[in-house]
């Protein structure tokens, strides 16, 4: 099937993958950033309608998930957690119930350890119990597993990895025996021990750094960091970058336009959580981006763009106030570029075509602006983004656009051993 999306086409194609696991990036709602501790089941049914009603669910936000402090503080008697009386009086089947009959999918929250980050009761040394109570009982979709409470060494006798792997064998088991589809198991680990390097056995996703926090600082550091590993990245598993802040704290609208931009490029899922019933016009605008979302849930590539030169910096160099500048990536419709302006004042962003690795010599190429959905005439050997914001970002679509004109000197983009082919070098 083949439909349109902003001047390009996205082709949707079946791609292989197991069964009942998702294998783009997870969009929805979570109720932390927004609400921390403070939830309840009006609030939530509340945003799952306001995602409808905002035209968040058309663009591809399908979940509904419950962060920390939903709970009692104690198990019940028989050992189950204990859906929180006061909060979600109907109970939390009740709550997915109504969720699925919106047409969205329903997520929940735990924790590795003893006791979740509020100290609400873990899972540890429960996980089959409560992977059966979240996904049979309750009807949840998926899991949040996240790292607090960490039993002492000599009990596990294990490192985080021992931790994260019985929820994971549980949610097979669960699913094997029921034959119905897993639990997405997001795994929230914050980035420790490697994880892009062992996670995709586990689960959809992996956080990879501490929690994000609502200012350009936090943003700024977490591009950086996820900048060295943007390579882990694939169909198999995602980087997840934490949820978004978009709506929320001191971000400008061009610091969370670059936000959105960074996670979506490099294929995080996308988490909102800010409160949609206060939601400006200009945050549900960033969120509801087409050209930008169908990058993120491209069906055909699952790889991310990466960075080809850091700009400010040398390359390869870490610094979380000034990260990488310049990144591309492939899409089924042509090359992606992500230009970021990561200085306090205006500035222009120059590069050759030909560094990024998925461009070819000798060719031009049109060029789509995804922010401002216009065509920007064509690129030839080198582009120019103009005075780009203060930690703004400019998001290109790049086409192949046939040979470039007759004549060009020098007659290589990368000079380096350019040869004829009677022997003369023209780099010397």
């Amino acid at each position: 099937m083949t439909t349109a999306s902003g001047s390009f086409l996205v082709c949707t194609v079946s791609i292989p993958f197991s069964p009942g696991l998702t294998f783009l990036s997870v969009m929805g709602y979570n109720t932390w950033n927004a609400y921390y501790c403070d939830i309840s089941e009006d609030i939530i049914i509340k945003n799952a309608n306001l995602m409808i009603s905002l035209g968040l669910v058309d663009v591809g936000y399908n979940y509904v998930n419950i962060d920390d402090c939903y709970s009692e503080r104690q198990r019940s008697p028989a050992g189950d957690i204990i859906a929180s009386k006061t909060k979600f009086p109907s109970g939390m089947k009740s709550l997915t119930d109504n969720i699925h009959a919106l047409g969205l999918k329903a997520g929940i929250y735990s924790d590795a350890g003893w006791y979740t980050c509020q100290l609400y009761p873990g899972s540890y040394q429960n996980e089959a119990r409560d992977a059966k109570l979240f996904r049979e009982e309750w009807g949840f979709d998926y899991l949040k597993y996240d790292n607090c409470a960490v039993p002492f060494d000599n009990i596990t006798r294990e490192n985080i990895i021992g931790r994260y792997e019985p929820m994971a064998n549980a949610i097979a088991h669960l699913s094997k025996s029921t034959g119905k589809p897993p639990l997405i198991l997001s795994l929230c680990q914050w980035g420790r021990e490697q994880v892009w390097l062992w996670g995709r056995k586990y689960g959809q996703s992996w956080r990879t750094t501490d929690d994000i926090g609502a200012n350009w600082r936090s943003v700024a550091s977490i591009i950086n960091k996820n900048s060295f590993y943007a390579w882990a990245n694939d169909f198999y598993g995602h980087n997840d970058m934490d949820m978004l802040e978009i709506g929320n704290g001191d971000l400008t609208f061009e610091e969370a336009k670059t936000h959105f931009t960074a996670w979506a490029l490099m294929k995080s899922p996308l988490l909102i959580g800010t409160d949609l019933e206060t939601a400006s016009k200009k945050t549900i605008d960033i969120l509801t981006n087409r050209e930008i979302i169908a990058i993120n849930q491209d069906p055909v590539v699952g790889t991310s763009v990466t960075p080809f030169r850091w700009g400010i910096n040398p390359d390869f160099v870490s610094n979380d106030t000034h990260p990488a500048q310049y990144w591309s990536g492939q899409s089924q419709n042509g090359t992606v570029f992500m230009l970021i302006n990561t200085l306090d004042e205006p500035a222009s962003l120059t590069f050759n075509l030909t560094e990024s690795p998925w461009i070819r010599a000798g060719r031009q190429y049109s060029v789509r602006d995804l922010w401002t959905h216009t065509d920007n005439g064509t690129a030839v050997r080198s582009f120019t983004a103009h005075n780009v914001p203060p930690h703004g970002v400019v998001a290109l679509l790049l086409q192949d656009a046939g040979d470039e004109p007759e004549g060009l000197w020098p007659p290589c983009s990368v000079l380096e051993w350019c040869i004829s082919q009677a022997g003369m070098r023209v780099d010397q």
